[in-house]
């Protein structure tokens, strides 16, 4: 005679409250740029602002480096005398301003300093304000950003240095349009100075981040992203001079 098998139960799991209910950690990684906890990741945002900057250097460099080799190339290039043969050299030497390229030159070195001071101040500020948030821990806040400040005026001061070196190559008569020699130092001395307001507008923008309490660590990125776009800027110059004092 055929008997059925005894009924089988299955015991559903237990949704939650025991204490093996162990759910997986949700990590950040969406558009909110969260970790765990819901507090922004900024390690996260510096590694990605320092690969853009390095991305956006990429063209600034080789635009420099195009116009360098231009600039070689027609203070070496020579014209023949279809009448005697003879080669002639068309360059036209044009007056340096040298006094004014050395003060720029000054400004901008010093302006580097400045910033370096302000950057490596401020990773001291954000590396200590987990500390500050322990009870009974007390560590004085620095005054301000004076360093920004001060780079912020060395900065105008480049600019204006470079305006009155223009109009000093202007008042001995050559101006962008006179020679070849004169528009190539126009041509790179103001694409240097266009570049460089845009690290006046990073210097501007981390005074306001500071007026305004800005998170410590989102500040942090703006002035490190500055100040290497900074310091860049600054090497670019020292090799713009030298090309202008040893080829003009």
């Amino acid at each position: 005679m055929a008997t059925l098998p005894p009924s089988i139960t299955f015991k559903q799991p237990a949704s939650g409250g025991g204490r093996g209910d162990i759910r997986p950690p949700i990590s950040g990684g969406g558009e909110d740029n969260r970790s765990y906890g819901g507090s922004p990741d900024y390690g996260s945002r510096m590694h990605r602002a320092r690969l853009g900057l390095l991305i956006a250097l990429v063209p600034i460099t080789s635009l420099f480096i195009c116009m360098t080799a231009a600039y070689m190339l027609r203070h070496n290039s020579y014209s023949v005398d279809i009448h005697t043969g003879a080669r002639i050299n068309n360059w036209i030497h044009i007056h340096l301003p040298l006094r004014w390229l050395i003060v720029s030159t000054v400004l901008i070195l010093f302006s580097s300093f400045t910033m370096e001071i302000a950057r490596r101040k401020n990773a001291q500020e954000s590396a200590l304000a987990p500390i500050r948030s322990i009870p009974g821990i007390f560590i004085e806040r620095s005054k301000g950003f004076s360093g920004l400040t001060v780079t912020l005026f060395l900065g105008l001061g480049f600019l204006t240095s470079q305006w009155i070196a223009w109009r000093d190559l202007a008042a001995h008569g050559f101006y962008v349009g006179s020679t070849v020699s004169s528009a190539f130092f126009y041509f790179l001395t103001a694409a240097h100075a266009l570049h460089l307001g845009g690290g006046l507008f990073g210097l501007i923008y981390a005074q306001i981040l500071f007026f305004r309490n800005k998170p410590l660590e989102y500040r942090h990125i703006v002035i490190d992203i500055t100040s290497w776009y900074w310091h860049f800027l600054a090497l670019l110059w020292v090799c713009i001079f030298a090309l202008l004092y040893c080829v003009h």
